[in-house]
Formats: C-alpha cells, sequence, structure tokens
C-alpha cells in the first residue's frame, strides 16, 4: 500500500491502520454481500485502494474542496480519497442502499468527518436545489461511458468545477462522444491522463472535463434515461 500511493506521490503512512481496517471491513462484508469481485487483499490494495488514490494524479484535488463520487459502490474511489486527504470534503453517492449502509459502516468505524454517504441517483441530484451547482469536483470510477458521466456529473459542477473521469485504456473510443455531450451540458475535455498503474502496471487513464457555463436546465434528464439513450 505504501510504495504503490508514494509511486502516486500520496505519503499514507499515518492512514495505514484506517486503510487495514477498511481492507478487513471489505472482505469480512463482501463473504455476506457482493462488493466486490475482489477478493484477496492484495487484489483490493492494488485495485481498488491504489487505483482509487490515482485520481490524485489529476492534480485537481489538491486544496480544500468539496467532492462527490457518483456510483461509488463498496466506496470507490471516494473512500480511499477521503482517508488519504482530509482536506477533502467527500460525498458518497450511490443507488443500492445496502451498498450505501457498507460505506456508512465504514465511516462510522474509522470516525472519518469528512465523508458523508447518500443513496440517490446522479439525475435526481442534478435536479435538486443546494446540490446542483454545489461541487468543485466530481469522480467517478466505472460507472458508465464518457458521454453519460459528462450529463450526469456536469449539473453538480460549480462553473469552473471538474470531472475526474477514471477510465482504461479503451476510452480513446469514448471521447468523440464525450466532448459533444460535454459541449452540449456546459463543459469541455481539457485533458487525458494516461498512466501505469503502480504495482499492476494496467493501463490507466484519466480524463478531465471542466465545467466552463451553466449546464441548460434540460438535463440531467429523467433516471434511467442518460444510461439508456446517451446523448452521443
Amino acid at each position: 500500500m505504501k510504495r504503490g500511493a508514494l509511486e502516486l506521490g500520496v505519503d499514507v503512512n499515518d492512514r495505514i491502520d484506517a486503510f487495514a481496517t477498511f481492507l478487513d471491513l471489505l472482505v469480512e462484508a463482501s463473504g455476506r454481500m457482493s462488493l466486490t469481485t475482489i477478493r484477496d487483499e492484495s487484489g483490493i490494495v492494488a485495485k481498488h485502494f491504489v487505483d482509487s488514490l490515482s485520481c490524485l494524479r489529476s492534480e485537481v484535488l489538491n486544496s480544500s474542496m468539496s467532492v462527490i463520487d457518483l456510483g461509488t459502490g463498496a466506496g470507490f474511489p471516494g473512500l480511499p480519497l477521503a482517508i488519504a486527504c482530509p482536506h477533502l470534503d467527500v460525498h458518497l453517492l450511490d443507488a443500492t442502499r445496502r451498498k450505501i449502509e457498507f460505506v456508512g459502516s465504514v465511516i462510522e468505524a474509522l470516525e472519518l468527518p469528512n465523508a458523508h454517504p447518500h443513496v440517490g441517483r446522479a439525475e435526481t441530484l442534478g435536479r435538486q436545489e443546494g446540490q446542483r451547482g454545489r461541487y468543485d469536483r466530481v469522480v467517478t470510477r466505472a460507472v458508465s461511458t464518457l458521454a453519460t458521466l459528462v450529463e450526469l456529473s456536469l449539473p453538480l459542477l460549480r462553473d469552473g468545477g471538474v470531472l475526474i473521469a477514471q477510465k482504461g485504456p479503451s476510452v480513446v473510443d469514448e471521447l468523440e462522444a464525450g466532448r459533444k455531450a460535454a459541449k452540449l451540458v456546459g463543459g469541455e475535455v481539457e485533458q487525458v491522463i494516461e498512466f501505469r498503474l503502480p504495482i499492476t502496471g494496467e493501463t490507466r487513464s484519466l480524463v478531465l472535463v471542466r465545467k466552463t457555463r451553466s449546464t441548460p436546465a434540460a438535463y440531467p434528464r429523467r433516471e434511467g434515461v442518460p444510461h439508456r439513450s446517451p446523448l452521443f
């Protein structure tokens, strides 16, 4: 864990106990519910913990700001970011209650004052007063196509905010549609960062999409539509 994080430029020495507790809770809970298909501890560390921290390679999470993790599942990438970066105010959203209950149990066990679990859908949250235009950053990991992520994320961002979408090497196939969707919803694809994941050496990409103007009121569309019928 320490080595993988250091390769990303992140020092987690004083947070190792918290990551160890999270690991124990995840392994135990995965025996009762479907939280992750990765069951071995080394795999969880490399492909969940370190992979989540790779968001920090974007260098746009380096100050006190509000972050929302869309489709967090068992807490990725949001919980590792909250553990490693106490300056971030991290909100974790998922539509599956049992997953958010698990996330809440980890937050309670680790006493993380900067992490907040929410049950719900991005389509609904993006239309709520007090949520629309609230966040500085959106992080997503293995949720949907880039075009869909743009539609779900940009309404939640303040003007100038950034979506950090974690993707694999195939993201090149999604970029054209993602750029078109961003232009329609009020943003632009600013940067694509390619790198090798520490420990495993697997290829990863971070796509940064900046919100450049207010999102039109028509977006996001109603629940389920962005996934079933992407804008492009």
